[in-house]
């Protein structure tokens, strides 16, 4: 296994202590003699609960180990992945590279595990490529997410080289982006008093609520639904207000817009009224991303939307 990591350029960057890269020394160790079989027992394991918490975490099932490559290759912001996010399926040098990290990733979709677990007498691996999820609520796990990860694992486990895999993942990214925005449809923010430190963290239970849920309100639905359609298509749009009683429907209209457009590349981030002085940042942070962005400024106990 730490052969084939080595061999990753693209993709190599964000590795560091992930489960994949502590396996990879397990595996050296494995193979060099180097340590007891207790020490490897137990940083496999270590590892294989680090791999159940994020199947939980995001309602990972079937092969858990491919969820978990697929999961890599979809969060790593790198070259090849963002400038497909930006501008699609595009012909370059870059590409060569992405092929031969997707070489990588098919080797260790057929990664042999049976050699270790026949040494250290486990069959963890052999479990975690048929696991069987205990059925959870949406709230607890980021069902989105988990959707797209598991089709597109589907997808890879079909493909017979790095090149089918290349095309692939090239047009996920087109179709979705990559990373946090790419798969999150909701962010909030957490940032310091002067906003020298700021961080987008996703919402991640954000409820599957339509705008058919709405009782009435027909013209306001209406021009709601008019200006997003123009926002996410690139033409003029307006800011909004939304005011009300509580319970009216305004967060969950937002949330509709949210639902329905997110294939579109719309994304919704919200800040409190003290942060309002942190939007000049949030703005840098998001403009070169291939998404449109709704600034949700949120006040208790009415809300505003800008």
């Amino acid at each position: 296994m730490y052969r084939e990591i080595s061999k990753f350029i693209l993709y190599r960057d964000s590795l560091n202590g992930t489960i994949l890269s502590e396996l990879g020394k397990v595996f050296e160790d494995f193979d060099n003699n180097s340590a007891t079989d207790d020490n490897l027992r137990t940083r496999v394991y270590a590892q294989v609960r680090r791999l159940l918490e994020l199947a939980t975490k995001y309602g990972f099932d079937n092969n858990l180990w491919h969820n978990y490559l697929t999961f890599l290759i979809i969060t790593d912001e790198n070259p090849f992945s963002l400038t497909y996010e930006k501008a699609g399926i595009q012909e370059g040098t870059v590409n060569g590279f992405a092929i031969n990290d997707f070489s990588v990733f098919k080797s260790l979709f057929d990664f042999d595990f049976a050699p270790i677990e026949q040494s250290l007498g486990i069959n963890c691996f052999s479990v975690l490529s048929n696991y069987q999820a205990i059925e959870k609520r949406e709230q607890i796990y980021n069902k989105n997410v988990s959707e797209k990860v598991r089709a597109l694992s589907a997808r890879i486990e079909n493909a017979v080289n790095g090149k089918e895999i290349f095309k692939v993942v090239a047009e996920f990214y087109k179709d979705f982006g990559v990373g946090m925005f790419g798969l999150n449809k909701a962010f909030r923010i957490e940032t310091d008093e002067s906003c020298s430190t700021l961080k987008f963290r996703a919402i991640t239970n954000m409820q599957a609520v339509h705008l058919d849920d709405l009782i009435g309100y027909e013209p306001q639905k209406r021009a709601l639904v008019d200006n997003t359609e123009a926002f996410v298509s690139g033409k003029p749009a307006n800011n909004l207000l939304l005011y009300g009683d509580s319970g009216t429907g305004k967060s969950t209209s937002i949330k509709a817009i949210v639902n329905q457009y997110y294939d579109r590349g719309l994304r919704m981030i919200e800040i409190y009224k003290h942060q309002f002085g942190c939007l000049s940042k949030i703005i840098s942070e998001i403009k070169n991303r291939n998404y449109r962005f709704i600034i949700i400024w949120t006040t208790f106990p009415s809300r505003k939307v800008k």
